[in-house]
């Protein structure tokens, strides 16, 4: 038993008190202390003891001894000592190991705002609303999977499970096999673009010049009709074909599949002679370049590059500080370094646009050694500048690599508590179903 000390302002005594059991746990109140907050239900039964109300106090506990005046209440004692807090400090903290979700049902039921609440556990609370939200996606989506319209009609169940094959691997093992070609298909690609330039692997076409080996284009070629069958199918089974076509991952598998046709059509233009082959080849040429561009489509099957992307989209700030703490060192270091070389009659700095690169190459500590310093001035100057670039790129490696770890760790948590609720939901299907079979068979 833990008893509420009297408050020093406290005149009249004969204001009443009460005695309250939490969960086991009695407390003495007293009435002046609650009625600080009369709308709260232990003000309001403070003021019905003192009426006698028997009635009213029914409704207020769960049970209630008149002789003591102790009132019994099923609730948690932890999450209690907290909502006593906005009694005597007209604010409240969530203590840590208190679900907060729960703790906001706890003062919804003994009728105390939320506004009491702290700005840190109104954060904080926000934040554990934002994983219920998130967790409650991931189990729609899961169920949605699961489940199977009976009144849909057969192309739209075939749609289903051609989207299901496609865009959820883990929906069956069909689909974690082409989630695992697609990947496949990737790698190879990339490595046949890398290897196609070697020069001992090339071979000379009719006019001598040099051009990737046949092999490694029929290899390329059969990657470019999976990518190509892979996105129509994508496309063709997606139940918004718009919010498709508008995704930045499916933008950026329209970018790698694009170039390859695009240089067919010209070849076969330039063949014709319907365009001067000049021309031809100088867009052959850039198109190709953009075969990069398929490299990110690794992205899609991989969790982990997700996750980075999704990281640095929160640790935006911390880059935009970098950033900027390197353009101020860098324009700078520029400026002293094109003003202490003048003196040098063989000076490599030319213009202070020009000493921009040197002090990018010094301040990252790459230092190529194209530009450098020849005076004694301008040695202590680049000093000076690699110390302040090492110290402005340390600064922000911290936040941005928690902002990474935090982020893996709460998908991790999601994904695992969305498995965990939709596994408690077929239980509990599973044991109404029992139920019924039983009341059925009680019935017989």
């Amino acid at each position: 038993m833990w008893t509420i000390p009297k408050p020093k302002y406290r005149r009249c005594e004969d204001e009443p008190e009460i005695t309250v059991n939490i969960g086991g746990v009695r407390v003495v109140l007293f009435g002046d202390v609650l009625n600080r907050y009369p709308e709260s239900r232990l003000a309001e039964l403070v003021n019905c003891s003192s009426a006698h109300n028997d009635e009213l106090i029914s409704s207020l506990c769960d049970d209630f001894d008149p002789s003591r005046k102790e009132f019994y209440f099923d609730r948690d004692p932890d999450a209690f000592k907290c909502i006593m807090d906005v009694y005597y400090l007209d604010e409240i903290h969530i203590k840590r190991g208190i679900c907060p979700i729960c703790f906001i049902k706890e003062m919804e039921f003994w009728k105390i705002d939320q506004s009491v609440l702290d700005d840190c556990c109104k954060s904080y609370l926000s934040e554990k609303e934002g994983e219920l939200k998130d967790i409650a996606g991931k189990v729609k989506v899961i169920l949605e999977d699961l489940e199977e319209d009976q009144n849909a009609s057969g192309t739209q169940q075939c749609q289903r499970v051609l989207w299901r094959l496609m865009e959820k691997p883990g929906s069956s093992f069909p689909a974690r096999v082409i989630a695992i070609a697609s990947f496949l298909s990737v790698l190879v690609s990339a490595v046949v673009m890398c290897v196609g330039t070697i020069p001992e692997l090339q071979v000379s076409d009719a006019e001598g010049k040099l051009v990737e080996h046949p092999t490694l284009e029929a290899i390329e070629t059969a990657c470019m009709m999976w990518f190509t069958a892979e996105y129509l199918l994508r496309l063709a089974s997606s139940p918004n074909k718009l919010h498709f076509a508008l995704s930045f991952m499916n933008i950026v598998d329209f970018m790698a599949i694009m170039p390859f046709y695009v240089v067919l059509s010209l070849t076969y233009l330039g063949t014709f002679s319907m365009m001067e082959l000049a021309n031809v080849q100088q867009a052959v040429q850039a198109l190709r370049i953009m075969r990069i561009a398929r490299i990110f489509k690794l992205a899609r099957h991989s969790s982990g590059l997700q996750t980075l992307t999704y990281a640095l989209k929160r640790s935006l700030k911390e880059l935009g500080l970098l950033l900027m703490y390197m353009g101020v060192g860098i324009f700078v270091f520029a400026a002293l370094g094109y003003t202490m070389e003048q003196s040098h009659p063989k000076t490599l700095f030319r213009s202070i646009p020009q000493s921009f690169w040197w002090a990018i190459i010094t301040m990252t500590t790459v230092g190529y050694g194209d530009i450098y310093p020849k005076t004694t001035l301008g040695k202590c100057n680049a000093a000076l500048s690699f110390l302040c670039g090492v110290i402005a790129i340390a600064l922000p490696i911290h936040p941005i690599i928690n902002n990474f770890v935090v982020f893996y760790n709460k998908q991790k948590v999601l994904e695992t508590a969305a498995k965990h609720e939709v596994e408690l939901m077929e239980l509990k299907s599973g044991g109404d179903i029992q139920r019924r079979k039983d009341s059925d068979n009680d019935d017989t």
